[in-house]
């Protein structure tokens, strides 16, 4: 389901600090995205092939909500320079990434809630400082949506392992 696809993928790229799919625009407000904007969007899981690291439904409605629900000033970050900058570093970098992720994945310990947040946070502060400067305005909306997901699971949630994990990892990087 390409719905399906367009959330990992989401969650895939916020965890490598890219707007570009963590920030669907909202196809009812918004102008078509730049070719560069939606090749990120259609390419991202193929560019991050992990393997392992996995996340949690009730994560990727989150997720997915705080994108369907972005602002027109925020949907203004999505140019084509900042685009076409995001797949260049993706298709060098996604390798590693999708390995560092993995691992990280297995490694953490607790229910796949905590796993997911700790994984990608700790993944998502390794890879920011690299990626490229035109990416920047993007970033600033994956932040945003990555808070507002986070405080909601973690407001949500009903175990408090994952309440933690949420709570700790809206903090953000």
């Amino acid at each position: 389901m390409i719905l399906s696809r367009t959330v990992r993928s989401t969650v895939v790229t916020a965890a490598l600090v890219s707007a570009s799919a963590l920030a669907v625009p909202s196809t009812a407000q918004a102008a078509p995205l730049p070719p560069a904007c939606q090749e990120a969007l259609l390419e991202s899981l193929d560019k991050f092939p992990v393997q392992n690291f996995e996340v949690p439904e009730k994560a990727k409605n989150a997720l997915l909500g705080e994108v369907l629900g972005l602002s027109d000033a925020d949907q203004a970050a999505f140019t084509q320079e900042a685009c076409a900058a995001w797949n260049t570093w993706a298709t060098k970098n996604g390798q590693a990434v999708a390995t560092d992720l993995d691992t990280r994945y297995q490694n953490a310990a607790g229910p796949a809630c905590n796993k997911f947040a700790t994984s990608a946070l700790a993944t998502i502060k390794k890879y920011a400082p690299n990626v490229p400067a035109q990416t920047r305005e993007l970033e600033k909306v994956a932040k945003k949506v990555w808070k507002n997901s986070m405080q909601k699971l973690a407001t949500q949630a009903t175990n408090a392992d994952c309440r933690k994990a949420y709570d700790t990892a809206k903090a953000g990087w």
